[in-house]
């Protein structure tokens, strides 16, 4: 096999496959193109002679090879075939700034708007786009509420609601307006009383109680926000007979009845779910004997009431999901219970744009908590694909705030209103579509209007192709020429089809052997007219010119050839656009991988295959956020303490912290620091003081909080008491030194006047020795 190796002459496009150059294999020439269609689709470094002359006395797949080694064995460059993919904008408004004194199409939140892409199967081609999310955009906001009789307190509460919404939401923005709308279940048994004496009044011992109804459009948007306290002033409770509520029937109505809602296409649409119970899934109105689901379809009635309550079932996540995210519908659920909250939190995760607060038992924080969903709703944005052609991969890179770009992750958070961030989107067309056939997909920020369309056409056609020659003399008059290569009428064969089935020669057989020594056909087929006419197989397909390839024979990942996400080539998976490895089993997204505060894998660990492999000891979790060894870790969690103890008061700020902050935290008088597998942790507050917690993980996986109830704080000094204390300090110092000095006095005439006595005891001792020997002289001289 002939290969070319020059790294200058290699184009970058190219690059991918010197790996295949310097193993000895090359894909495109082991393939099995028998036409420059077929080479295309091989590899899209491959590319196909249609010089008449060329490659005399070779297979025929001797066209299909790299570019550079097709110019070095003589092929003008005239007739290589080798198309590229390209990236065509088609329109490119540059993005707005603010959303106030501009008519409805004049406000660009995404750059570009239309693209067309010209596709080479196998090719990966990348294009950016941008998003700036505008200031002072309009505001729709549709206030959806259960008017069980659980929620007549709450009903009590938001009676005002519109006047004080409307001002706190004029500080976000110029142009808003405010719809209302509410709910209760199917007015049908086991869902409600269907009993006679309950169609009048459900609840006897509450005489304010209206017969149950589905869902009942009230108010659609306006600005004329006193008209929305005029009609919950008018509003009186209902009844149902079991616990979960209707409330997605009337979700989808809310989002579908565009016209009678009167969402407008220019502005942000926030429908707010306000509910004190679960919501009835699809497949439950089976209990009622409704087994047609739910079409999709708005179904209000003269007086604005859902009509086909009784008539169908309750929808499915899926359809509520598909309904908000085409009709650009951010959804908040406000919910009053927590074990409420924390079920419905699940369905964040199949409903794109759906955010859960909690609600007091009143609902006395509504406002509170719109603000801060809508600031949420604000601070991020995760793109969308509508559309999705089957055979095109696309994977996404995103690039926030802090410059990095962040593979396989699609959304961006913590962002402020103006601020723009920019994605970067390869696409890799799997194969070709049917001749004819039109291409499109949408991507568009979740709850936006404005979506980047496009088109895509697939470059899978020779051009050569165009002057084919029927009949042609170079076939010997029984094929058809086209791009250098007879086709041949059935039942001939040979590079000009001068060769009938059936006809066997020895002298051709040497031409069917990879090597000396190897299997005519590599014992998978069968020579003819000196070329190699390979067997089928029930388990795929044998090609090559020697039968040496198959689309079967590559490692496979729990049974599934490339784990299904690639092709096998010859032995070797070539993987689709955000999938690695040798068996495809490996993803590049890194979306799973992203912790709660934005960083990948807590930054204690590697994204790989679309988990985190933690590298720092003792840290573990599916995002390596748990590691109460880490050095880092008390810090961590003083975030959480502080977040969740002393800035309480804070709606909007203790909003986040629920979210970031998942921690269980206990609360004591006297804390026990005694627990081996607790570590103890201490830090100073602003107002000196020292607040201890320790932290410590559940066998369950959840991590645990004790923390004092409050800092421990010493009593600060008076300044008279610091007065005195340095007064006798200094008086006692001097005391001190005085009685030193004093011993040190006493202790020097100690011992002088010791020295005096001894002095004065030796000179009494020498006179009373001298007295005997005077008075001898004196007797002596008497005599």
């Amino acid at each position: 096999i002939e290969v070319l190796i020059s790294a200058e002459t290699i184009p970058d496009r190219d690059l991918f496959s010197l790996s295949h150059l310097f193993s000895g294999l090359n894909m495109c020439m082991s393939g099995s193109a028998t036409s420059c269609e077929e080479c295309l689709l091989i590899h899209p470094s491959c590319a196909w002679c249609a010089q008449e002359d060329f490659g005399r006395g070779r297979g025929l797949t001797s066209r299909c090879d790299f570019i550079q080694n097709l110019q070095r064995r003589g092929c003008g460059a005239q007739f290589i075939e080798y198309p590229t993919s390209s990236i065509s904008v088609l329109k490119n408004m540059p993005l707005s700034s603010t959303g106030s004194g501009l008519a409805q199409f004049d406000v660009v939140q995404i750059m570009p708007q239309k693209i067309s892409l010209s596709l080479r199967p196998g090719e990966q081609t990348s294009f950016g786009l941008q998003v700036r999310q505008v200031e002072d955009y309009p505001v729709d906001l549709y206030y959806l509420m259960d008017l069980s009789l659980s929620m007549k307190d709450d009903l009590d509460t938001i009676r005002n609601l519109g006047t004080k919404l409307a001002h706190e939401m004029g500080k976000l923005t110029s142009n808003f307006r405010l719809g209302f709308g509410s709910f209760v279940d199917k007015n049908m048994s086991p869902f409600s009383y269907t009993a006679p004496k309950y169609q009048e009044n459900p609840y006897k011992l509450f005489p304010n109680c209206v017969p149950t109804f589905g869902f009942r459009h009230i108010l659609p948007l306006t600005d004329k926000v006193d008209r929305f306290n005029e009609e919950v002033q008018k509003q009186m409770v209902s009844r149902n007979r079991d616990a979960p509520e209707g409330g997605f029937d009337a979700i989808l109505q809310a989002a579908v009845c565009k016209t009678e809602i009167g969402w407008r296409k220019e502005a942000y649409h926030l429908l707010v779910f306000a509910t004190d119970d679960v919501p009835h899934l699809a497949l439950d109105g089976r209990l009622g004997g409704l087994v047609e689901p739910h079409d999709g379809q708005c179904h209000l009635n003269d007086r604005n009431e859902y009509s086909a309550s009784t008539e169908m079932d309750y929808p499915s996540l899926a359809l509520l999901g598909e309904k908000l995210a085409e009709n650009n519908i951010f959804l908040i659920f406000a919910l009053t219970l927590s074990p409420v909250s924390t079920l419905t939190k699940n369905f964040t995760a199949l409903i794109p744009g759906t955010t859960v607060e909690i609600l007091d038992q009143d609902s006395k924080n509504v406002i509170q908590l719109i603000i801060a969903a809508y600031n949420n709703i604000r601070s991020k944005v995760e793109l969308s694909v509508w559309d999705h052609p089957e055979d095109i991969s696309l994977s996404f890179t995103a690039t926030c705030q802090d410059g990095k770009p962040l593979p396989g992750l699609r959304k961006c958070a913590d962002l402020k209103i103006g601020d723009t961030v920019s994605f970067n989107v390869t696409v890799e067309a799997r194969g070709c579509p049917p001749r004819g056939t039109d291409q499109s997909f949408t991507i568009k920020p979740v709850g936006f209007k404005d979506r980047l369309e496009v088109a895509v056409d697939y470059q899978c056609d020779c051009g050569c192709s165009q002057t084919a020659q029927t009949n042609s003399s170079i076939c010997s008059s029984i094929g058809t020429y086209k791009c250098g290569t007879c086709h041949c009428e059935p039942g001939y064969l040979g590079a000009r089809c001068e060769c009938q089935e059936g006809e066997a020669s020895s002298m051709y057989q040497s031409a069917c052997r990879e090597a000396e020594g190897k299997q005519i056909c590599s014992g998978r087929g069968e020579c003819s007219c000196n070329q190699c006419r390979c067997f089928e197989s029930d388990f795929g397909k044998i090609y090559g010119s020697f039968c040496e390839c198959d689309d079967f024979s590559c490692p496979r990942h729990k049974g599934i050839l490339c784990s299904g996400h690639g092709e096998c080539h010859c032995g070797e998976c070539k993987c689709h656009a955000g999938y690695v490895g040798d068996n495809c089993n490996c993803s590049t997204e890194t979306s799973s991988c992203i912790s709660d505060d934005g960083k990948m894998c807590s930054g204690r660990g590697n994204c790989v295959c679309g988990r985190c492999q933690c590298t720092e000891p003792g840290a573990f979790g599916d995002t390596c956020e748990k590691c109460p060894t880490c050095p880092d870790a008390c810090g961590t969690k003083r975030e959480c303490i502080e977040c969740r103890l002393f800035d309480s008061g804070r709606l909007a700020d203790n909003q986040t912290c629920q979210r970031l902050c998942k921690d269980e935290i206990i609360t004591v008088e006297n804390l026990k620091t005694d627990d081996p597998g607790a570590v103890l942790c201490l830090y100073k507050t602003d107002n000196d003081c020292v607040m201890k917690f320790t932290y410590s993980e559940h066998a369950s996986g959840q991590s645990i909080l004790t923390a004092l109830k409050e800092p421990e704080c010493g009593g600060g000094p008076e300044a008279m008491t610091v007065l005195l204390a340095v007064v006798g300090s200094i008086l006692l110092v001097g005391v001190v030194l005085l009685a030193v000095w004093k011993l040190v006095i006493t202790i020097h005439d100690r011992r002088e006047f010791a020295r005096f006595q001894s002095a004065r005891s030796r000179a009494r001792y020498e006179m009373v020795r001298m007295i005997p020997s005077a008075v001898e002289h004196c007797l002596y001289t008497s005599l």
